[in-house]
């Protein structure tokens, strides 16, 4: 902590445990899975997560950021993965459809992620819950999204 913080009596934010950020990110998939197959609102859903599970070990605010963020941005997630895909949209399974939106809402708002923690985040999340290969199929999507919406970082990232 830097002296002026500490002289301010201001302190650090603490750094959220990545197992906590994972299991947002396995609830929010969860959720957003739910949000697909039930119309619900988004607020009736995170409700009924926060009741439902224990949200001890849960980066609880990154949970409720992800999930208000997808749904609000949806369209416009879906917009900048589409090009990528090889079948329309609407086809896609509802675990990958959740796991694209995650990926893509944390590439393209996310910058404090870095992009390939993000597209390992997304593929443990289908090898969890998903078909036995959607993994690949993440990965390849993610892949090709990360340089057109984080170009410097890939590069950068690339020259190593």
């Amino acid at each position: 902590m830097s002296t002026e913080k500490q002289e301010a009596g201001q302190k650090s934010a603490p750094r959220p445990k990545p197992s906590a950020r994972r299991r947002a990110r396995q609830l929010a998939l969860q959720a957003l899975y739910q949000w697909q197959m039930s119309q619900s609102s988004i607020t009736q859903i995170e409700m009924q997560f926060r009741a439902d599970n224990d949200f001890n070990k849960v980066d609880d605010g990154y949970f409720h950021v992800l999930l208000t963020g997808i749904a609000r941005e949806a369209s416009r997630l879906d917009d900048a993965m589409s090009p990528l895909l090889d079948r329309p949209i609407s086809q896609l399974d509802p675990v990958e459809m959740s796991a694209l939106r995650i990926g893509c809402y944390e590439l393209m708002n996310r910058s404090d992620v870095p992009y390939r923690v993000v597209i390992n985040e997304a593929i443990e999340l289908v090898k969890r819950f998903g078909a036995q290969d959607s993994h690949r199929y993440i990965n390849g999507i993610l892949d090709k999204l990360a340089p057109r919406v984080r170009p410097d970082e890939v590069r950068n990232f690339r020259k190593k």
